[in-house]
């Protein structure tokens, strides 16, 4: 079981999928980053406040993101592919493409396909698709073996609402929450977000709970995450 997480900015598999990538790690699984920008032009605020430079700020988010990979357990890659924003490009979806054929993995995060509020969050996520549909020719000429066909989940957007976002599958991210909030902590950047996802956690735990069977005994503190699947689960059996 490999977990291959594409991230627009560098903060964005922090606050919307630390809990999967801790659980998968945490159970002897790969999981990796693919961060396609530093979030430098548009989620970097206080670093541009402070005067600092653009190669600068790049280093800062570098670090970041790295530091919460590695608090994760996680591997990372940057393509530095700029923000605000984020073009899409077949240079940038045939890196991606590489990427799948080395990674080869079982589940497939990133953005929903819908937010007005930030334009790369869905380019980030179309190219991750596509990418995902061009690793499984045969005839697509990259290193490696043709892809399978990874489910993929979309993690929540800041604002659900606006973006169409339906959970339908819910992560109980309890047991591992505590690593997620140490990884949010290594992006002071964007400090504002630590309390509203730890929050968010709180929510989709009490959803979690509304919809296990009475029978799990659930912790009154249950942590969770939400996603969206997009494509049909096939299975054998109806649970």
């Amino acid at each position: 079981m490999t977990l291959l997480v594409v991230s627009a900015h560098a903060g964005d598999f922090v606050w919307r999928a630390a809990g999967a990538i801790a659980l998968a790690t945490s159970r002897g699984r790969r999981a990796k980053v693919l961060c396609l920008s530093f979030g430098e032009r548009g989620e970097s605020a206080k670093a541009w406040r402070e005067g600092k430079t653009l190669d600068e700020i790049k280093k800062i988010r570098r670090g970041e993101a790295e530091n919460a990979a590695g608090v994760l357990g996680a591997e990372i890659e940057f393509l530095d592919a700029g923000d605000y924003p984020l073009q899409e490009t077949p240079e940038l979806v045939d890196r991606m493409v590489r990427v799948y054929r080395e990674v080869n993995p079982s589940v497939v995060l990133t953005h929903p396909l819908a937010d007005p509020y930030n334009g790369d969050h869905p380019a980030a996520s179309r190219m991750a698709l596509q990418a995902r549909v061009l690793a499984q020719a045969i005839g697509y000429d990259a290193p490696g073996e043709p892809l399978g066909a990874p489910p993929v989940f979309f993690f929540e957007p800041h604002q659900p609402e606006q973006c169409d976002f339906k959970p339908n599958v819910l992560l109980d991210i309890t047991e591992v929450f505590d690593t997620k909030r140490k990884a949010m902590e290594c992006l002071p950047a964007q400090q504002h977000m630590w309390d509203y996802y730890t929050d968010l956690a709180k929510r989709r735990g009490v959803q979690v709970k509304r919809n296990a069977a009475p029978n799990l005994g659930l912790p009154h503190h249950t942590m969770g995450e939400a996603y969206m699947r997009l494509y049909p689960q096939v299975t054998g059996e109806l649970a």
